[in-house]
């Protein structure tokens, strides 16, 4: 890591095998290395969260058997992962956009 790529400040959830597969765990952290390094990512990768807040995203990491989410916030000097999460339905759960609000205010707090 360089002295001007963006620290992951974990608040919740990880990505480890298991229970994502060995591949999809070397995704999640090839797209988390390059939004350290500045990279916008767009789709099928990424996509905005405006529903959680300003410069929130979601990371879609397909697995063998599940999609993957990681809720990420660009801050200036960081990279703040939200929530980690197995998507199950085209939507996501309003209980996870709930959660992950009341995280991103206790960051920025």
């Amino acid at each position: 890591m360089s002295e001007n790529d963006k620290p992951l400040v974990w608040v919740q959830g990880e990505v480890k095998s298991p229970p994502f597969s060995s591949d999809a765990r070397i995704k999640a952290g090839f797209l988390l290395r390059r939004l350290q390094k500045g990279d916008e990512i767009e789709m099928p990768n990424s996509r905005p969260m405006p529903s959680i807040g300003k410069n929130c995203h979601e990371l879609r990491v397909n697995d063998k058997d599940k999609t993957w989410r990681i809720i990420y916030f660009i801050d200036e000097d960081a990279i703040v992962i939200l929530e980690v999460f197995a998507k199950k339905t085209q939507k996501t759960p309003q209980e996870v956009i709930d959660v992950c609000k009341k995280r991103l205010t206790r960051y920025k707090q």
